[in-house]
């Protein structure tokens, strides 16, 4: 069956083979490839074009909890930046994560209310954007995820970790994780895409090449079993360095850590499997592409999950994350106002910690002091 059969509006005039990047501003282009991967009549899509734009229940819960990942990474960025405390290298990691992840939250949102009917107002190149973000916020929280188990290893294997190396190796780490995380995102509006290429077109995302796709899930589960293998590594050499240290604030740290990677797999384990389906089983061959929308949904959960695991896991994060509350004047805690301004004394395990290792010189004991119990 030939595209013309497939869909009168694929052999209109404005869709022809014309230059990939001169499609860019082509709106027609949007509906002719959602035809298309989507399997569409053009009865269809003109239901879908002129549907009234309203969101569902389903769509409705997901914005709720988008929002509510957003003020809860919020919350978390301000605890880090409040406290000094909190001023170390694994917490900035901590906090790029939570960026990531509401970045992500804020992106779903977007994505919803720019989905249905107004996907169909949108030109390419604002089509390449909406996707984009979303796969940008995935990729910085895959590699958010890989520098903390680098920087969790090296601090623990190496006998000196303070110092100004430490601090440029942070924010290497942390920088590097943001360069190709939109370098990883914005391939697409680069131009590895499926426009002038329509037998590549994903069905989930129709101006996306389904090599894209594969080469993304590909390199992602690269990532996260190399995060596993590391996480291996550091279990076995905090077991074998001291017997005390399975009680230590860097073991503590590193069940947190693992924990989070735990999570992580289990929220997206179902939006990869979809995605690696949708590159190699047309639409009609797989009825389950149809309800992909649930499944990242239950992924974007991972990313409202991680603010309440450190919370859950650290008496200083809990406590400070009150005095932000209490400060926002959501919670006084039968405490003045003015109390919750006062900084955090310190509690739990990083001054205990600092001191009493301060003198080390063992790889295990040396490693960073945390607050997570």
């Amino acid at each position: 069956m030939t595209l013309c059969r497939k869909a009168t509006v694929l052999c209109h005039p404005v869709v022809a083979m014309k230059s990939k990047y001169s499609q860019y501003y082509n709106q027609t282009l949007i509906h002719a490839y959602y035809v298309f991967a989507k399997d569409m009549t053009w009865e269809e899509l003109e239901e879908r074009t002129n549907g009234k734009a309203q969101l569902s229940s389903l769509n409705v819960v997901f914005v709720i909890i988008c929002s509510i990942i957003i003020l809860e990474n919020l919350l978390l960025l301000i605890a880090v930046f409040r406290n000094k405390k909190f001023h170390t290298a694994m917490f900035f990691f901590i906090g790029n994560l939570a960026f990531s992840d509401l970045l992500a939250g804020s992106a779903y949102i977007a994505n919803i209310f720019l989905s249905g009917p107004r996907t169909f107002e949108l030109v390419p190149v604002q089509w390449f954007i909406r996707e984009g973000t979303a796969f940008i916020a995935l990729a910085a929280s895959v590699f958010s995820l890989l520098a903390i188990a680098i920087e969790r290893y090296i601090a623990i294997t190496k006998v000196r970790v303070y110092g100004s190396n430490r601090t440029c190796r942070m924010f290497l780490l942390i920088g590097t994780c943001w360069v190709t995380s939109i370098l990883l995102g914005g391939l697409p509006i680069i131009g590895w895409n499926c426009i002038n290429n329509l037998p590549e077109c994903s069905a989930l995302l129709p101006l996306y090449s389904k090599k894209y796709i594969l080469f993304v899930v590909t390199i992602f589960s690269i990532i996260l079993l190399s995060i596993g293998i590391l996480y291996v590594r550091i279990y076995l050499i905090v077991r074998s360095s001291h017997q005390e240290a399975t009680n230590s604030p860097a073991y503590a740290l590193l069940k947190t850590v693992t924990i989070v990677l735990g999570v992580f797999i289990v929220c997206w384990l179902p939006a990869f499997t979809v995605l690696l389906l949708d590159t190699s089983c047309r639409r009609l061959d797989c009825p389950v592409l149809s309800k992909a929308d649930i499944f990242f949904g239950i992924a974007t959960l991972n990313s409202a999950l991680n603010p309440l695991i450190y919370t859950l896991r650290s008496k200083d994060m809990r406590k400070e994350f009150l005095r932000v509350l209490c400060c926002w004047g959501l919670l006084t805690s039968g405490r003045p106002t003015d109390r919750c301004l006062v900084p955090l004394k310190s509690s739990s395990s990083m001054e205990h910690c600092t001191n009493k290792h301060e003198h080390q010189t063992t790889p295990i004991m040396q490693a960073e002091c945390t607050t997570c119990v």
